[in-house]
């Protein structure tokens, strides 16, 4: 696990500054602390800061394959880089070290750039042939590690984070309203937009190459949502699919330093921690928390002590989590509206005490449709043939109940349900998660933001696009492939990369193992599915492994007290951040309509803590990050 950085010259031969490539490393720092690399050619400087996970001693990065004309920089880990290296030596490749790194490298000088669908792993990479003059930069699959790049002065500048980009001379930090205009909906920037005009998030299971001053794309890897047909009786398919996850779990526990597994308790931490333990003594860790609605650590414990981890606890109290908040923008190199990114990186920071790696249950809820979204899709019909003013008596009963700020409570729920109950796929799929709909977003604001996003401009435009990518398939199987190839990416997968690396932290996720992926999404809906039930399968692959009250217990999810803190410890730092006059000094809001959100949230007249918590967030990185305000349009993509 590593941070990289570097700048390619479209022009072959232009002399690149190579201090400028420093600059940048020296903001991934913290992602790879240990050691750092530096491989020149013409027009060309690769960056590498490694966190030394396998081959400590000989995996210095950059790394050249079987042509010393190929150099190799990689953000992550290949985990079949065993079984690669036998068939690569055996076709007479021989290696100067025992990395997974190296192996890429050799990889592409044997098998071009079909290379990269033989790597199964989580990373982002940057190869460059001298020998064809050509730089790859590609992503993994799922999008479990990060990469940025922009042209600028016909430069090609690239980096794991966004800050390090902006490090670079030539890099403007203008903020892109369209991308701004998307966070407000979905609570993050959809790839392959970035928070700043003219940067770019290189899209899961693609690569961009440069050749001969030119870029194009290549999406070399998606998944399919329709079923292939060959998922066979239920019982093979659940015998199936334990077989799979537990070579997903085995292949990820290879590391030369200490390892662990976060466990929560829910179903997914407890597969990954109850198939980790399968294969040896292991470590797990949970985090708990004083408010009873948000705590998980009874079940972790027990779970824990049925699988008979170590188990490593800490029980935090609510007056430390508030004071996290401020260090976000530190954590966050564009803006996340994912509350839970504060245990996130407190889970971290407690594993990273005792080990270098951990395992982690990401995935399971988009693979396996766990979340409540997928429940409300098979309700969600029955409810559109209802007639208006039944929802919307509904609605009004609703909001008379007494404000809950517990974690999940029935009011929450039931008001995100009736917000989208009235529309189709995947409009309602996209209102139940989202802070701030369009109709609310022109309430919010300000008329210069909206005369440059246009009248005709969609908040939800990347949910619509996705949703398309997925024609054929049914329902749930559609919904499932929207969580993961929007949310996945770009929320959760992002929370957990920035919380980890930011104390060096490596976390690997099972079950986005491309056979687990592809095999998920291969079977038919009600092997994910039973009645309102998800996990259906999931459940039953490890019924022999886990107590039977963790397999029947419901989704819950990593929540914290934003509502209770909005109106209590966070409250003064709210005000302070959210003030009218510093709202009006930049341009982009009608600052009397945040105010009366916060004076209802406080007042207990409504439960604001998904918008206010949006806007505070961003507010958070728009003060510590300072980007330029463009009123450009969003440009065009650069491939």
């Amino acid at each position: 696990m590593c941070g990289i950085a570097g700048v390619a010259a479209l022009d072959l031969g232009v002399p690149i500054d190579a201090s400028a490539v420093g600059q940048m490393l020296r903001c991934v720092a913290h992602r790879g602390p240990d050691d750092e690399g530096v491989y020149e050619a013409p027009g060309l400087v690769l960056g590498h800061r490694r966190l030394s996970i396998i081959d400590v001693e000989g995996g210095h990065q950059p790394l050249l394959g079987a042509r010393d004309s190929t150099a190799i920089v990689i953000n992550g880990e290949v985990y079949n880089y065993r079984e690669l290296r036998k068939e690569l030596e055996a076709k007479g490749h021989r290696f100067r070290s025992n990395s997974d790194s190296e192996v890429a490298a050799h990889a592409y000088d044997e098998w071009g750039i079909d290379f990269l669908d033989r790597l199964d792993g989580m990373f982002a990479l940057a190869l460059w042939d001298g020998a064809a003059g050509r730089l790859i930069l590609a992503r993994d699959r799922l999008g479990e590690k990060p990469l940025f790049y922009t042209l600028a002065n016909r430069l090609l500048v690239f980096a794991s984070e966004l800050t390090a980009v902006r490090a670079h001379p030539a890099v403007r930090s203008d903020l892109d309203l369209r991308a701004f205009s998307h966070y407000l909906a979905l609570e993050y920037v959809p790839a392959p937009m970035s928070i700043l005009w003219g940067v770019w998030k290189l899209e899961p299971g693609h690569a961009v190459i440069l050749e001969n001053g030119t870029l194009r794309a290549l999406r070399y890897w998606e998944i399919q949502a329709v079923s292939d047909g060959k998922a066979g009786f239920y019982p093979d398919a659940v015998a199936e699919l334990r077989a799979r996850l537990d070579r997903a779990v085995h292949s990820r526990l290879v590391s030369d330093v200490p390892l662990g597994v976060f466990l929560s308790g829910g179903i997914d931490s407890s597969t990954i921690a109850a198939l980790a333990a399968r294969h040896g003594p292991v470590d797990t860790f949970s985090i708990g928390f004083q408010e009873s609605t948000f705590d998980e650590s009874a079940h972790a414990r027990r779970v824990a002590q049925h699988i008979g981890s170590r188990h490593h606890e800490r029980i935090l109290p609510g007056a430390e989590m508030p004071a996290l908040v401020p260090q976000l923008p530190i954590m966050l190199d564009e803006p996340i509206g994912d509350a839970s990114i504060i245990p996130t990186a407190l889970l971290s920071s407690f594993a990273r005490e005792h080990v270098t790696v951990a395992l982690g249950g990401d995935g399971g809820d988009e693979l396996f449709a766990g979340y409540p979204m997928h429940q409300a899709h098979r309700v969600s019909r029955y409810a559109r043939a209802l007639p208006g003013f039944v929802l919307g008596a509904a609605e009004g009963m609703v909001r008379a109940l007494p404000v809950s700020h517990g974690n999940f409570s029935l009011g929450f729920k039931a008001l995100s349900f009736l917000r989208g109950a009235r529309q189709k796929p995947p409009l309602n799929h996209a209102l139940w998660m989202s802070s701030f709909a369009r109709g609310e977003q022109l309430s919010l604001l300000s008329d210069d933001v909206w005369a440059t996003l246009g009248a005709e401009f969609d908040p939800f435009e990347p949910i619509s696009d996705a949703w398309l990518r997925s024609r054929g398939a049914p329902l749930l199987a559609r919904a499932t492939h929207l969580d993961a190839t929007t949310y996945l990416p770009n929320d959760i997968l992002t929370k957990v990369d920035r919380a980890g690396m930011r104390v060096a932290l490596e976390v690997r996720a099972p079950f986005l193992a491309r056979d687990v992926v592809e095999f998920a999404f291969g079977v038919p809906d009600s092997f994910r599915m039973a009645g309102v039930t998800g996990k259906r399968m999931l459940r039953d692959a490890v019924r022999d492994l886990l107590p039977a009250d963790i397999l029947r217990r419901p989704k819950k999810g990593f929540g914290i007290p934003v509502a209770a803190w909005l109106k209590g410890p966070l409250r003064p730092l709210l005000r302070d951040v959210l003030d009218t006059s510093a709202l009006s000094q930049t341009g982009l809001y009608k600052p009397q309509a945040v105010q009366r959100m916060i004076e209802e949230h406080e007042r207990g007249r409504a439960d604001h803590r998904k918008p206010l918590w949006t806007l505070f967030v961003f507010e958070l990185w728009r003060r510590h990050h300072q980007p330029l305000l463009s009123t450009a349009p969003s440009p065009a993509k650069v491939a």
